[in-house]
């Protein structure tokens, strides 16, 4: 896999996700860990005696791996005293099999009886944040946990990586599967442009024997030479060219697909790409609402009207983001509804792929509801709320096919001046019949708002939906977001933590402890 590119500095998002299971078989002791990992293509597995070190590096450098540089995420079963937290574990190793960033893995009753565990490994480039979202068993129900760590692996691994799974046993005995593995990367780098030496910048300088009046050598030298620069120029030119004609074919489809869908003339439509740039101030970071995975959103204001307007931005290049932005004209822009977001307008032009939507002054409701001060009062969290739910059954039931919307969380759902919820960024959404109800795709969506079997299965339905907005729904509740790294343990995944409370019976008292004053308030 290409990592990260040296001439532009980019570097890969990547995730994998793989189905597996460690069986003791019913020993109560057991053998090493299993792992992930990237280490450089040209790596070989060390000769190593022990199974602490599961063939990444050698005995001796289990705490520093100069000779054989690695980044693996760990599911240890076995605790080695200089290397491991007591107990089961994963971790994120760098160079290292003592881990930076550990957690219990609740998988005692899974590794004896062999049961079946998923884990979903990904890598954001522009954060540098590594994640792994996994399951484990609590009380022999499923549970999932979370961990990440934050880290630039251009620091620790070359351009080119190989990746894949290691495992050991050490004295003790264990059984490894993996049952099924995806894996897919987004660096895309152009293969039809070489760079090669110059021959004129870097000559061969001979020997001081071998200097001799050889006019016909000479010749042929620099004819040679003359060739290699016309055809390196040649090959260069033909790349540049085949590319800005991919690129124009490309816009072409594009054109005819989004102009296909607007003939319709349901309401949104086409801007100047030059009209939203003065919008934007020539999209200034000042302007600048938010970041995703494909793109930024900015802050406009439409001149003939004196109307702000939110612009999203596809990044370029960026084929996922491509595929959502067509996906988001096609679906949003035939939907009518008091909490979705309305569409506005659209522009591709130049390569750039802008969506206009209505402004929402009070943003996502993340930037609201876990903050202590000035915190939104239960009133309105009730009313955001039902506004939501309202959304949910419109798409899922009301209109004329089901909308599957496959990503809602917080910072999905954005408040206009009256703190009215509304459900935008439809661009993972996909339309099934009513009667069906479900689809069958990747897996989108964001850790700590998919439901289990959408996990297991990669079946999006509206079960499925309805399970994110329980989710949001607790957020609300709460105060506290899905997943929260910086909690203690146990409050990591919020799901889980509230599943405990309720087996306790103590579901109520948490809830007070944040609403009451906002009760009281209200």
């Amino acid at each position: 896999m290409q990592l990260w590119d040296k001439y532009s500095g980019n570097l890969t998002d990547f995730t994998t996700h793989f189905s597996f299971a460690i069986d003791s078989p019913n020993r109560s002791v057991y053998g090493d860990r299993l792992a992930f990992f990237l280490a450089p293509v040209s790596s070989k597995i060390p000769k190593t005696k022990g199974g602490s070190t599961i063939g990444l590096t050698h005995d001796d450098q289990a705490l520093d791996s100069k000779d054989n540089p690695f980044v693996a995420v760990e599911f240890d079963i076995y605790s080695n005293a200089y290397l491991d937290p007591p107990g089961e574990h994963v971790g994120i190793d760098l160079n290292s099999l003592k881990s930076i960033a550990n957690i219990s893995w609740y998988g005692n009753i899974a590794i004896k009886e062999g049961k079946r565990n998923e884990a979903w490994i990904s890598y954001n480039s522009s954060s540098h944040n590594l994640s792994v979202f996994f399951t484990g068993f609590r009380y022999n129900v499923p549970i999932r946990q979370f961990l990440s760590t934050n880290v630039d692996l251009s620091h620790f691994l070359p351009e080119l990586v190989t990746f894949g799974f290691s495992a050991s046993t050490g004295n003790s005995s264990a059984i490894h599967t993996i049952y099924s593995w995806d894996f897919s990367s987004s660096l895309e780098i152009d293969d039809n442009i070489t760079i090669t030496k110059d021959p004129v910048s870097s000559p061969n300088i001979p020997a001081p024997n071998q200097r001799k009046n050889n006019t016909l050598g000479l010749a042929v030298g620099l004819g040679s030479g003359g060739f290699v620069l016309v055809g390196g120029l040649a090959l260069v030119l033909f790349a540049l060219w085949k590319r800005r004609r991919r690129n124009k074919e490309e816009d072409y489809v594009l054109n005819d697909c989004i102009d296909e869908e607007f003939e319709r003339g349901r309401g949104p439509r086409k801007f100047s790409y030059n009209e939203l740039v003065h919008a934007t101030n020539d999209f200034d970071d000042k302007e600048k609402l938010g970041q995703g995975g494909f793109g930024a959103v900015y802050r406009g204001l439409l001149r003939d009207s004196n109307t702000f307007v939110a612009v999203k931005r596809v990044a370029k290049g960026s084929k996922q983001g491509l595929k959502e932005y067509v996906s988001e004209v096609k679906i949003i822009s035939q939907l009518r509804h008091r909490n979705l977001v309305k569409l506005i307008g659209w522009c591709h032009k130049k390569r750039e792929l802008l969506l206009v939507c209505d402004f929402m002054p009070n943003g996502s409701i993340d930037s609201h509801i876990f903050k202590e001060e000035n915190a939104l009062t239960w009133v309105v969290r009730y009313k955001i709320a039902q506004g939501l739910a309202s959304s949910l059954l419109y798409l899922q039931e009301e209109w004329e096919q089901c909308v599957l919307h496959r990503d809602i969380k917080s910072s999905n759902i954005m408040l206009d001046s009256n703190f009215n919820a509304k459900l935008g960024d439809l661009g993972l959404a996909r339309l099934v019949d009513h009667v069906k109800g479900s689809t069958t795709t990747d897996l989108p969506g964001t850790k700590g708002y998919i439901a289990l079997e959408y996990f297991t299965t990669s079946k999006a339905t509206k079960k499925s939906n309805v399970y994110s907005f329980g989710i949001v729904a607790l957020e609300i509740a709460f105060g506290r977001s899905a997943i929260n790294p910086m909690a203690v343990e146990e409050q990591v995944v919020m799901v889980e933590w509230v599943q405990e409370l309720y087996r306790k019976g103590q579901a109520i008292d948490g809830v007070l402890d944040y609403c009451w004053p906002l009760v009281c308030s209200s």
